[in-house]
């Protein structure tokens, strides 16, 4: 279950407790625009975490994992072109950064690994959730050790693509299209976290091994940005936040 802890303005899961060492979150509007770096400093110290090592990713929407540099000692790695990252270090926070795309969390119980992914159509489109899955097990996890957060993201009453998107989900996803896909219009309105929930179970991971976020980023104003409703519209409105996670 994903709940709001009003004192950090973060949204967290009971999953977390599965192992003490473990720190989750997506944080809301109110922490600030985790797009400056200053902001995400700020929060963790704040936790009191400050001292982990801040890993970021470029994010280009693309299928690209990383394996976060266990002999980098600085305090902030940034990934290029990455949009998912894995990591068998302590003491470090991997963050993705999101305003209506999937921040995903992953922690396997059995090696101690842990992950992060920023997922988008087009990373859906790839199949990222999948890969995070795979690359999670090819160092020595299995898929019923393996636990999966889907955070706030935009609901698909809100989320349309065109015919053209639809079209490359069906030439290789067609077996979701009742599931995750809508008609509306000369359009189709997608359920990127059903679908990601979907190929995950896919994935060998049960579903009771997976929490996920019931309410919209674009329908919630007060919680959360969206670019969808904020940036064409006003772009001084928008911002990002923030989804991590640390294992002490």
């Amino acid at each position: 279950m994903i709940y709001l802890n009003t004192q950090k303005d973060t949204y967290v899961t009971s999953l977390s407790n599965l192992r003490s060492s473990l720190s989750i979150g997506f944080t809301t509007k109110k922490v600030g625009d985790c797009r400056k770096i200053s902001v995400i400093q700020d929060y963790f110290k704040y936790y009191n975490l400050h001292n982990n090592k801040l890993v970021l990713l470029e994010q280009i929407h693309s299928a690209n994992i990383t394996n976060t540099n266990q002999h980098n000692n600085s305090k902030i790695e940034q990934l290029e072109e990455s949009d998912g990252v894995i990591s068998l270090e302590k003491n470090v926070i991997l963050v993705v950064r999101v305003a209506d795309c999937l921040p995903v969390i992953y922690f396997s119980l059995k090696t101690g690994c842990i992950g992060a992914a920023h997922i988008g159509w087009r990373g859906t489109l790839k199949n990222l959730m999948g890969k995070m899955i795979e690359n999670i097990k090819n160092i020595g996890s299995e898929s019923n050790d393996i636990y999966i957060i889907i955070g706030p993201a935009i609901n698909q009453c809100c989320y349309e693509i065109d015919v053209d998107a639809y079209g490359e989900f069906m030439s290789v996803m067609e077996r979701y299209s009742k599931v995750a896909f809508k008609p509306h219009g000369q359009k189709f309105r997608l359920n990127l976290e059903r679908l990601n929930y979907e190929l995950a179970l896919e994935s060998g991971i049960d579903k009771t091994h997976i929490d996920y976020f019931p309410f919209c980023t674009s329908c919630n104003s007060d919680h959360f940005f969206s670019y969808r409703r904020d940036y064409k519209k006003n772009s001084e409105l928008f911002g990002e936040m923030m989804g991590y996670i640390t294992v002490q």
